[in-house]
């Protein structure tokens, strides 16, 4: 068995591991007057895991960004061998939303009296591709992330979706929400990532504010997350900010309400 299966095995092992024991669910703050909406996209998986164990130790619900990233064993983040643990995460209390199947950036709208845009895949085997899609083929790849989730967990994904890399126009939100999924941007200072100081996070973040914790490591170095999210946490909660779910953002709870979430 190769060094790099070794690892991912004992990286899916300690997923199952970790996790069972909370599968009660996490706790409730009771009152949020001041709420924070955190995000995750889990990357390649290899740090996900414990990203979820500090979420359980400090009691922090979040919504996990979904689309099948490239992981060490070949398969996909959403492939069956991380079934289970995706289906622990639900049973612990967090929410997913779709990042798109292939991690579909769009690169632009093409002019003509039909609605296309240009497109780039960044996962899956057309990986580093153009295409030109139409609002169908956009929305199959936003609805076949969420049905998979919902396949592993049992758990209906919100009605919610972000475009990889945030980009975006007005003509691909209004395709997103006519198939249903109301597009979700980040905040000023939103993406939490390895570029991020500390103390620039901590004192950037509002009330109301919606923010993306990015497990994509650049240059094979750690996420930030690893030694910041729960200084992070403790720190707004010193603030008097808590944490809320996505599914109570004043913008979305009514469009997932009546959209099936």
């Amino acid at each position: 068995m190769s060094c790099i299966c070794k690892t991912f095995l004992g990286a899916a092992a300690l997923a199952l591991v970790v996790l069972p024991g909370q599968a009660a669910g996490l706790a409730q703050e009771a009152v949020c007057t001041n709420p924070v909406y955190l995000t995750v996209d889990p990357g390649s998986m290899d740090y996900a895991p414990r990203v979820a164990e500090i979420l359980r130790r400090q009691q922090v619900g979040v919504t996990f960004w979904v689309s099948n990233q490239p992981t060490r064993n070949g398969e996909g983040s959403l492939g069956n061998q991380w079934g289970g643990w995706w289906k622990l995460v639900a049973q612990q209390g967090h929410e997913f939303a779709s990042q798109t199947y292939d991690r579909v950036y769009w690169r632009g709208d093409l002019p003509g009296y039909k609605t296309t845009f240009r497109v780039k895949l960044g996962s899956g085997s057309l990986a580093g591709r153009e295409f030109t899609y139409d609002p169908p083929k956009y929305c199959e790849q936003v609805e076949r992330a969420a049905r998979r989730m919902e396949d592993y967990t049992g758990k209906k994904s919100l009605p919610l979706f972000h475009a990889p890399g945030g980009n975006t126009s007005p003509k691909l939100l209004a395709s997103g929400s006519a198939c249903g999924y109301a597009h979700v941007g980040l905040s000023e200072l939103g993406l939490l990532a390895h570029a991020t100081p500390l103390k620039v996070a901590v004192e950037g973040v509002r009330s109301g504010d919606v923010l993306m914790v990015n497990l994509n490591a650049a240059n094979a170095t750690e996420p930030w997350a690893l030694s910041n999210l729960e200084p992070f946490i403790l720190a707004l909660r010193e603030r008097g900010l808590c944490f809320s779910s996505l599914r109570q953002h004043p913008a979305y709870k009514d469009w997932i309400s009546n959209h099936g979430g």
